[in-house]
Order: C-alpha cells, then sequence, then structure tokens
C-alpha cells in the first residue's frame, strides 16, 4: 500500500475536472483546506502508528479529535476477551467515539486485502462477524468495514464472488443487531493488484447484489477518495451519482497518500459537495504522516 504507485491511464484528463495543480504561491492556500463544517475521525492504524495501539486513541483525543476509526486491531480474528476490554477502555478513557473498524482482512502488511471471498479464509472471517460486531455494540460504532479480498489462484472467480455475496449478507445481518451498517469499498489496482473491486461501479454491485440475494438493506458503500482518485474516476460526478449509498467516507490526496492539500486533489470543492449534499458521517483521515515519527503533525491543513 506504501509503495511506489504509477499515475493511472485517464490521470491527466480526470484531474481538470476534480484536482488543481500545485502552483507557485499555492502553498499556503493549500495548507489550510476548507472544510465546510464536515466531521473528521483519525484513522489509528495509519497515523500515530509511532505509537502502541492502546496508546492511539488519546494521541488523537489530544490532536483535537472526537472520533477515530481503526483496521482490524488485533493479530487474530478472535482475540481474547481482555485484548478487546483493553481495546474500549482505551476508547473510553481517551474520550473519543470508534467512528468506523474493519473486519478482520488478513496480513495487510503482506499483501492480504480481505478474508470474505477466499474459501481458505472465510472460516475466519465467519468467526470473525460476530467479535466485530460486539465491539460496534460495545462502542456505538455504526460502521464496519469488510475488505472482500484478493483474487485466489486456481479459483473460478465465480467461486468467490458467490461466498462473497454470502459471508456479506452474514456480517450484515450480526451487524444490523449492533445497529453498525456494512460498508464495501473499491481500492485500487496499482497497490494492490489482485483485488477485483477497484471502481465505484464494481463496489456498488455488489452491494446492490447482496441487498437483493441477502435480503439486507444495512450494507452500503465507503468512498475511498484515494482509491477512486487513483483509478481516475471523476470524483465529483461519483459523490452526486451515488451519493444515497455512501455510508462512511475517507480521505488522502492522490498520488502519494498524504494529507489533502499534498496532492492533486481539490479537496475544497470535495469537501464543498459532500456538505452540500448534506452527508451526515464522519470523514476518515487514512492518509500517511507527514512525519511518520510525530503523527501530530500531520493536521496542519485543517
Amino acid at each position: 500500500m506504501n509503495g511506489q504507485l504509477n499515475n493511472p491511464p485517464g490521470w491527466l484528463a480526470v484531474r481538470s475536472v476534480c484536482r488543481r495543480l500545485r502552483e507557485p504561491g499555492h502553498d499556503e492556500r493549500l495548507a489550510a483546506v476548507q472544510t465546510h463544517g464536515l466531521r473528521f475521525d483519525v484513522n489509528c492504524s495509519i497515523l500515530f502508528t509511532e505509537l502502541p495501539l492502546l496508546k492511539r486513541p488519546a494521541a488523537a483525543r489530544a490532536a483535537g479529535f472526537d472520533a477515530v476509526e481503526f483496521w482490524w486491531p488485533f493479530a487474530e480474528p478472535v482475540p481474547g476477551d481482555h485484548e478487546v476490554d483493553a481495546f474500549t477502555d482505551a476508547l473510553g478513557d481517551a474520550g473519543v467515539r470508534l467512528a468506523a473498524l474493519n473486519f478482520a482482512g488478513g496480513d495487510l502488511a503482506a499483501g492480504d486485502r480481505g478474508l470474505l471471498s477466499r474459501p481458505e479464509s472465510s472460516a475466519a472471517f465467519r468467526d470473525n462477524i460476530d467479535v466485530c460486531a460486539g465491539i460496534a455494540g460495545r462502542t456505538g460504532c455504526t460502521v464496519l468495514n469488510a475488505l472482500y479480498g484478493n483474487r485466489a489462484d486456481g479459483v473460478p472467480e465465480r467461486v468467490q464472488d458467490e461466498l462473497a455475496l454470502e459471508n456479506l449478507a452474514l456480517a450484515a445481518r450480526s451487524a444490523a443487531a449492533a445497529g453498525a451498517t456494512v460498508v464495501v469499498e473499491a481500492l485500487n489496482s496499482y497497490d494492490s493488484p489482485r483485488a477485483p473491486l477497484v471502481s465505484s461501479s464494481s463496489a456498488l454491485a455488489v452491494i446492490r447484489e447482496v441487498r437483493a440475494q441477502g435480503g439486507v438493506t444495512n450494507i452500503a458503500f465507503l468512498a475511498d477518495l484515494y482509491h477512486l482518485g487513483k483509478m481516475g474516476e471523476d470524483l465529483p460526478q461519483m459523490l452526486a451519482r451515488d451519493a444515497a449509498d455512501i455510508a462512511h467516507i475517507q480521505v488522502a490526496d492522490v498520488p502519494g497518500r498524504g494529507a489533502p492539500g499534498t496532492g492533486e486533489l481539490d479537496f475544497e470543492v470535495l469537501f464543498g459537495q459532500i456538505a452540500a449534499q448534506g452527508y451526515p458521517g464522519w470523514v476518515g483521515l487514512e492518509y500517511k504522516p507527514a512525519d511518520p515519527a510525530d503523527s501530530s503533525t500531520s493536521f496542519g491543513w485543517r
């Protein structure tokens, strides 16, 4: 996820619609992006990683944030009760809300991108469902992110996709009991070359199929503007077209996955549109810190 990235086809054409070039004299404006009253949470699995996991919620609070989000924060899909207690206690002690949480997704650093569509890891995902939903119920978290998973060698795509539909429906039913919505996101094929969902349309097709086949309504789209922007999507058009299906938004600038204002996306325009559309949720800050040794220096754009 953090390697050198190449620009996708259509980069220059799309940039003219929803991005601005960094030009001389623009540094000051880029450093202070108008946020239009949106609510931001810190992804503490990419920011504040210089700190032990249980200290990150307090660090986010000290940086001025009322909410955080995490990728799956445990080594195993089913952690011990004491680990879960320590995690939820850290949130409560810091006085921050858990805005979003990933289901277990495998070893992300090693290239895993989810468990739910892969036959060899489906059981682990199913074991994880009730644990993740249980944390949501304890903390009031209303967004649970289900990573789809990479394509598997030797497994027909149809088999993976049917398994994914089944597991997403199971996850949504469990999440519903906790008052949470399951979200599905599109990744980008430059960071995740084996990911099958690399466009808003492909992710939304899965979501609609789960609703139709699984009889659930609490499954929606996570609009990650970094991944979608990296794939050259027209972000203003996507936000307008898919507004009713978006339950969570995450941001990082393109191409380097830095903070808003460090790249090519026009976040003042995008944030203005999101606010004008009446988006009620949190916007997750899922970008690389400016200084990996001190993530608290990464929020000067606000």
